[in-house]
């Protein structure tokens, strides 16, 4: 039988901790990703990060960052980019990213910041338990490949419009 991990608040002495695992479930390259091109170097914001630990192991982490629409006619529409979600690889399909995603979800509801989400993911997951879509990313733009139906975004504030999608300063917490 599996244990069931503890959510944790990702506090600053795990960052290395954090850099370890997702090399170990996205590779080393994963710093070439379109998602990483999209954040820049922004830092992520604090409130909405979390980590699995089971028997005091990080197994698994989430990241938010303040990302911004640069739209074509001049405006800029902040969003929050969900993610990585990243799990051990040894303990994948146990559940342990859902339930990171749920608390990231739930902390930027509570914090004011869901207006306007958004993630690079499988639309079917993401769409099935958290309802995001690719209803209004059409016209989105991003520093890289990407399969265009797994540019999703939820919120009423997500824009429906033509522009690019990159770093933001850094959004309040």
């Amino acid at each position: 039988m599996v244990s069931l991990p503890s959510i944790k608040t990702l506090t600053p002495d795990r960052a290395g901790d954090v850099e370890r695992l997702l090399d170990r479930a996205f590779g080393p390259d994963r710093r070439t990703r379109t998602a990483y091109r999209v954040r820049g170097d922004t830092t992520a914001i604090a409130a909405l990060g979390f980590v699995a630990v089971d028997d005091g192991d990080l197994i698994g982490s989430i990241q938010c960052w303040p990302v911004a629409l640069f739209t074509d006619d001049g405006d800029s529409h902040p969003l929050v980019m969900v993610g990585p979600v990243a799990v051990a690889p040894e303990r994948q399909q146990d559940g342990i990213g859902r339930r990171l995603t749920a608390a990231a979800l739930d902390a930027a509801a509570s914090t004011g910041l869901d207006a306007a989400l958004m993630l690079i993911g499988d639309p079917e997951y993401y769409g099935r338990f958290f309802g995001f879509s690719a209803d209004r990313t059409a016209g989105w733009r991003v520093p890289g490949p990407v399969e265009r139906h797994r540019l999703l975004a939820r919120g009423p504030a997500v824009p429906d419009a033509a522009g690019r999608l990159g770093p933001a300063l850094r959004l309040a917490a």
